[in-house]
C-alpha cells in the first residue's frame, strides 16, 4: 500500500479552533479536515477543504485566528502559499465556492521553501515559485477534482514526490509550538525555557527561521485561542481571573489584546456567541 493510498487517511477530530463566526447568518458553510499519512506527518499538519453555497446577494463575513502555520491554498480563480498572519484574517464569502488547503506543521515547511520562513510571514507567494512549474499542473488537477478526498489524495501523492530530508530542526520547532498550545500554564518565554532548557536566544532563532513568528507571539495567541474557546464553549468566564491565568498582568491589558485581535471586547465577543 501507497502511503498515499487515501484509505491510510482519518478524519481529525473535534472542531476547528480560532473560528470566529462558526455559523453563518443565511446558507451553508462546511470544513472537512483529514490527517496526513504517516509519510507526510513531520511536515503537513492536516488537509482541509471548506464550501459554502449562499443565496444570491447576500454574502457572509468568515472571520479566523491565526496560527503559526504555512497554509498552501487552492480556490477556483486562485492558488497561493500564505505565510503566518499576524492579524484577524476576514473573508467575504459569496455563492458557491470551495477553498482546499494544507496546514503545513509550524516549521513544516521551511524544507520546502528552504530559507528563512520569517520572509514568508504577513506575505502570500504563487505556488510555482515555491514548487515549479509542476505546481501549475498540479494545481489545475486539484480544481479538475471531484471531491475533497480526491484532492487530498492528489496533494498527498504531489508532496510525495517532493518530500525533504528529515531536519531535526523542524521537529524541534514543531514540538515547541506543540507543547505551547497545549500547555495554558506556559503564558511567557521565560517560562517556556525554565522548563524546556532551550537558551531565549536559540529559541527566537529557531522561531524565526522555521515558525516565522516569534515565541511570544506564538504564546499570545494561543492563549487568546483558549480565551476564545471557552467562551464559544458558553462558559462563564470571570475576566479578571481569566486575564491573570493567561498571564496577563491585569484585566485591561488582556481586554486590549482581545480586542485588537478579535475586533471587539470580550463581553461583546459573548454577547454575539449568546445571540447567534
Amino acid at each position: 500500500m501507497k502511503s498515499t493510498d487515501i484509505s491510510r487517511l482519518r478524519h481529525e477530530p473535534g472542531k476547528p479552533r480560532g473560528v470566529l463566526r462558526q455559523r453563518l447568518d443565511a446558507g451553508t458553510f462546511r470544513h472537512q479536515r483529514l490527517l496526513p499519512t504517516p509519510g507526510l506527518a513531520d511536515w503537513v499538519e492536516h488537509f482541509w477543504q471548506v464550501d459554502w453555497q449562499l443565496e444570491e446577494g447576500f454574502p457572509q463575513q468568515q472571520e479566523t485566528l491565526p496560527h503559526p502555520s504555512v497554509h498552501l491554498v487552492i480556490e477556483p480563480e486562485e492558488a497561493a502559499i500564505h505565510g503566518v498572519h499576524t492579524g484577524r484574517y476576514v473573508r467575504q464569502l459569496c455563492g458557491d465556492s470551495y477553498a482546499f488547503g494544507i496546514k503545513f506543521r509550524p516549521g513544516g515547511f521551511q524544507p520546502f521553501l528552504r530559507g528563512d520562513i520569517s520572509t514568508l510571514t504577513n506575505r502570500s507567494l504563487p505556488i510555482a515559485s515555491v514548487l515549479g512549474e509542476a505546481g501549475d499542473a498540479w494545481v489545475k488537477a486539484i480544481r479538475a477534482a471531484s471531491d475533497f478526498s480526491a484532492r487530498v489524495a492528489l496533494a498527498g501523492r504531489f508532496l510525495d514526490e517532493r518530500r525533504p530530508a528529515p531536519d531535526p530542526k523542524v521537529a524541534q520547532a514543531a514540538a515547541c509550538v506543540a507543547r505551547i498550545a497545549a500547555e495554558p500554564a506556559i503564558t511567557s518565554v521565560e517560562r517556556f525555557i525554565v522548563e524546556d532548557g532551550l537558551g531565549k536566544r536559540a529559541l527566537q532563532r529557531l522561531f524565526k527561521h522555521y515558525v516565522g513568528v516569534g515565541p511570544k507571539w506564538v504564546i499570545n495567541r494561543y492563549r487568546l485561542h483558549e480565551a476564545v474557546a471557552r467562551i464559544q464553549a458558553g462558559e462563564a468566564v470571570d475576566w479578571s481571573e481569566l486575564a491573570l491565568e493567561l498571564g496577563y498582568f491585569d484585566q485591561a491589558h488582556f481586554i486590549r489584546d482581545f480586542r485588537a485581535l478579535v475586533g471587539m471586547t470580550p463581553g461583546d465577543f459573548a454577547r454575539r456567541e449568546t445571540a447567534g
